[in-house]
């Protein structure tokens, strides 16, 4: 099926606890027309009918190959009785705890076409699901920032519709069916039912459908801002040993904000002006490293996708005008790695969610001047202990310490302590992006 001529309206002005979300968001003109209609993640009462509206999908036609778009029917508002079935539905259950919501990113995966006796094997499925995602890098090297809860949505059916053919109809929680509008590797579901389900988690920042099928296939809704603070919403078969890599791409979307580096050839020439997705851009690579933008400081580095970043024409969807760091990243092919540009963008995403260090000692409420305060970091993660804004020098890189032991006097008055942490790696370069990767903790010290 041929490609439809539309771009889908993806935005990173959706970034939540950042002050990117301006920067970003002045740039971007092609969510206009979406935000008239409110996005089709959120269940309103109000605006056209959604049988009248499109929702813009990424799907993927078989492991190793170029994703495409197409549009299918937004989903319809929830009926009193959808409504109070999954008020009634949908326990959340802890798969992998690193720490407070507050503090990590989590990622919600809700399962659709597991009855009420198989919701173990669902939960065994979103461990070896999540096991395949954070092997992954950057995934692989910050695994330590992600929560994942899994929420039991029961469906009346086992397996989804379209599975093994476009005839099969099954009922189940989320509605999940291939052969969505005629494609067969296009896994369709309910936005609306997937909010509901997403919410009851508290603080979703990551949302995945996972089908229980062993078909190949997914699906990327790229274009909804959820209510409850996600971005998006990917869907992949649960037992298809490579439909993990659908999550991948689609995640660098969501969270590391990147553009589609594949093209169709009736696109053309693009003309428009300069992208705001951080490895797309109208610049050739001498452009880019005598303007200083967007991926400059990378060029000429070998890249982990194979070859040396660079600026190669084709991506964003045309295949003239724009230009791509490097020639295959997993932005352009599934089974690939991020780039280095794509891993710098995916760990300043990861760390707009999550926070670099931790309080094992709770910051709201004053802590005593022979207490021990502790911290949780991952390793190598620097840490400077300050008093009244002076660096202890000697506490650098210790997790826990004593306000006393610091310094701290005996004389009744309050005193501060602080913890800056701050994620040394080499694999994010941009300045503004660094400043994501610094963190500070604070407690009143008493008497």
């Amino acid at each position: 099926m041929p490609p439809t001529h539309r771009i889908p309206a993806r935005t990173s002005g959706r970034v939540r606890r950042t002050p990117l979300r301006i920067a970003l968001a002045s740039g971007i003109a092609l969510t206009a027309a979406l935000a008239a209609t409110g996005p089709a993640g959120t269940a309103t009462a109000a605006g056209p009918d959604p049988a009248d509206r499109a929702q813009q999908v990424e799907y993927f036609t078989g492991p190793g190959g170029h994703p495409r778009h197409t549009e299918v029917p937004a989903s319809e508002p929830l009926s009193p009785k959808e409504r109070t079935k999954i008020k009634g539905d949908g326990d959340v259950v802890p798969i992998v705890q690193a720490g407070p919501t507050d503090s990590k990113l989590d990622v919600v995966v809700i399962g659709d076409g597991y009855t009420a006796t198989q919701q173990e094997d669902f939960h065994a499925d979103v461990r070896a699901k999540w096991a395949k995602v954070s092997a992954v890098e950057p995934y692989a090297s910050y695994k330590g920032l992600f929560n994942v809860w899994a929420v039991d949505a029961v469906s009346r059916q086992s397996g989804v519709s379209g599975d093994p053919t476009s005839g099969t109809v099954k009922d189940t929680a989320l509605g999940s069916a291939f052969f969505c509008d005629g494609i067969e590797r296009l896994l369709c579901v309910d936005t609306n039912k997937v909010e509901s389900y997403a919410s009851k988690a508290a603080d979703p920042d990551l949302v995945i459908v996972l089908a229980n099928s062993t078909k190949y296939g997914g699906a990327g809704y790229n274009d909804i801002t959820s209510p409850s603070g996600y971005d998006g919403i990917a869907t992949a078969s649960s037992d298809h040993a490579q439909s993990d890599q659908v999550v991948v791409h689609e995640t660098g979307h969501s969270l590391g904000k990147l553009a589609d580096e594949y093209w169709y050839d009736e696109y053309g020439t693009y003309t428009g002006a300069e992208p705001w997705e951080a490895n797309i851009s109208k610049l050739t690579a001498a452009q880019l490293t005598a303007q200083k933008k967007k991926w400059y400081r990378w060029i000429g580095q070998t890249s982990p996708d194979g070859g040396t970043v660079g600026a190669y024409e084709g991506g964003g969807y045309y295949p003239r005008g724009l230009y791509r760091p490097t020639t295959d990243s997993i932005m352009r092919t599934l089974g690939r790695q991020f780039n280095l540009p794509g891993r710098e963008a995916m760990i300043a995403g990861f760390h707009r969610h999550a926070s670099v260090v931790t309080a094992a000692t709770p910051t709201d409420r004053a802590v005593r001047r022979d207490a021990k305060v502790a911290v949780r970091a991952a390793d190598g993660i620097q840490l400077r202990w300050s008093v009244d804004g002076r660096e202890v020098r000697r506490a650098r890189g210790d997790s826990a310490v004593s306000p006393r032991a610091l310094g701290v006097p005996a004389d009744g008055r309050a005193h501060t302590l602080s913890v800056r942490a701050t994620d040394p790696t080499k694999a994010v370069r941009d300045p503004q992006l660094r400043t994501l990767l610094t963190d500070t903790l604070t407690w009143q010290v008493t008497r």
